[in-house]
């Protein structure tokens, strides 16, 4: 699959518009994924998509071939959220998304899975923003530290210490929430 995708890329570079639509199709769910568990900005995250489909139409011509497709178009993203980040300050980065329904919510069965979702979005909030990507991509985008390494542009025990870091950083934070302490 990873060799059609690059398939794909090389007819971006000639001015492929179907091949840059199927890669947005291979992509798209991922990626926005990935930019909105940075930004907690749905639509921050769906404009920061469109740019990065714009700068694979812009650059697919000089993609070489030399890390997977995915490493690559993850790292244009990757690139993008800590321009974003430049731009507001860090100031809205951990707004909670607001809560809907009513209290009658409370004694639904999903009640505690959501509970512990908003403790985990929480705590995912309190990580500096290196942390935060690391995990996200690791856990959420299922990829090696080697892979994470070539698109934050580091190391790869560097990201593996990272990844030791935000898991200690995490349960600390989780188990603090859990038992009803609160742990900036």
């Amino acid at each position: 699959m990873s060799e059609n995708h690059h398939f794909l890329v090389q007819q971006v570079g000639q001015g492929d518009k179907q091949a840059l639509a199927a890669l947005y199709r291979a992509y798209e769910r991922p990626v926005y994924k990935f930019i909105v568990s940075r930004l907690n900005d749905p639509h921050e995250a769906a404009d920061i998509l469109h740019e990065v489909f714009m700068d694979i139409w812009r650059v697919a011509a000089s993609f070489e071939g030399r890390s997977q497709v995915r490493t690559w178009i993850f790292g244009i993203a990757y690139r993008k959220v800590i321009d974003a980040h430049r731009k507001r300050a860090r100031v809205t980065v951990t707004d909670e998304v607001p809560e809907t329904g009513d209290v009658a919510e409370a004694a639904d069965a999903g009640f505690a899975a959501k509970q512990e979702a908003e403790h985990l979005r929480f705590c995912m909030g309190t990580l500096s923003d290196d942390h935060r990507s690391a995990v996200s991509l690791a856990f959420y985008e299922d990829m090696t530290c080697a892979e994470i390494a070539q698109i934050a542009g580091v190391p790869e025990g560097t990201i593996k210490s990272r990844l030791h870091h935000a898991k200690k950083l995490l349960l600390h934070c989780l188990s603090g929430r859990i038992q009803g302490r609160v742990v900036a």
